[in-house]
């Protein structure tokens, strides 16, 4: 059995064992750190999880400020339960673990009509863009959540998938439904995409007057400023975003916006006080104007 005890700290939470569960002590700082476990490394694709402590019978979660414990406490608890009974021991080999108990949570993002459903596995590494379902033929997932539910685009990236729901429905009518329905499809292993599926790509050039010319040494510093600086925000907001473009003579800067950024209403915003901003600091006199294509 675990029991849920607070700590001093507001943002650790510890998860006590009835049993011992390591004679040592272990501290995480990401997923790359917990080789020897598979159980926080599930935990670390949970977006507010930010170091996991195991020593003695516990395990302490330290949490980023983007939910409340009271949220999330309680699934922890029982993803760790059930994880230990299944394997006996929080660091049981990669090879021995044969099916991982799925663990999906809803997360609202500023899009009002975008909902991030997080998941506590990788999901691809490849960003996968539906926008109708005409397009999902090689997602069967994204085929399944349109036929079910009336959806407008879907976004998958990494371990979470953003969905865009019409304008015709309410979250609150379909959200636990469709958590449900996604954590199962995921549990039985089904397949994101077929072996056939391409994404799409967005072809990156300097634009001129005359041509098109290949990436340069500017267009590479705004995707440098862009991946480091803006896509982590971006991401965690269940969306990404993608260089285009770069005009040396406007200083315009081009991006392609997906997943809850595409559409939403704060873009506006997100673009002249985060991503411009941010450009212009970084790389001054080189950036003027930030437009999204898409947004």
């Amino acid at each position: 059995m675990i029991h849920i005890e607070r700590t001093e700290n507001d943002s650790i939470m510890q998860f006590v064992s009835d049993s011992m569960l390591t004679k040592d002590s272990f501290e995480y700082n990401n997923v790359e750190d917990a080789k020897n476990s598979m159980l926080v490394q599930q935990l670390f694709y949970l977006p507010f999880v930010k170091k996991v402590f195991i020593s003695a019978n516990f395990i302490a979660i330290e949490r980023y400020k983007i939910v409340e414990w009271q949220d999330v406490q309680e699934e922890l608890k029982a993803m760790i339960e059930k994880y230990i009974q299944a394997y006996g021991s929080v660091f049981t080999k990669e090879a021995e673990v044969q099916k991982v108990a799925i663990q999906v949570y809803a997360e609202s993002t500023p899009n009002p009509n975008v909902t991030k459903f997080v998941c506590n596995k990788f999901l691809s590494k490849q960003m996968i863009e539906v926008l109708s379902i005409d397009e999902a033929t090689e997602v069967p997932i994204a085929k399944e959540l349109f036929n079910r539910y009336e959806i407008k685009e879907i976004f998958i990236s990494e371990n979470y998938i953003s969905i865009a729901k019409s304008d015709a429905i309410e979250w609150f009518e379909i959200l636990n439904e469709m958590r449900s329905y996604i954590r199962q499809y995921l549990q039985d292993e089904k397949p994101l995409v077929t072996k056939n599926y391409k994404p799409k790509e967005v072809v990156v050039f300097e634009k001129t007057n005359t041509e098109n010319k290949v990436v340069d040494a500017v267009s590479k510093e705004i995707i440098s400023v862009l991946n480091e600086y803006i896509k982590p925000a971006v991401t965690a907001d269940g969306g990404n975003i993608m260089f285009q473009s770069y005009d040396k003579e406007s200083k315009c800067v081009e991006v392609v916006l997906q997943g809850a950024c595409s559409g939403c209403p704060s873009s506006t915003i997100t673009l002249k006080n985060g991503i411009e901003a941010t450009l212009k600091n970084v790389l001054p006199n080189k950036v003027e104007k930030v437009v999204a294509i898409n947004g």
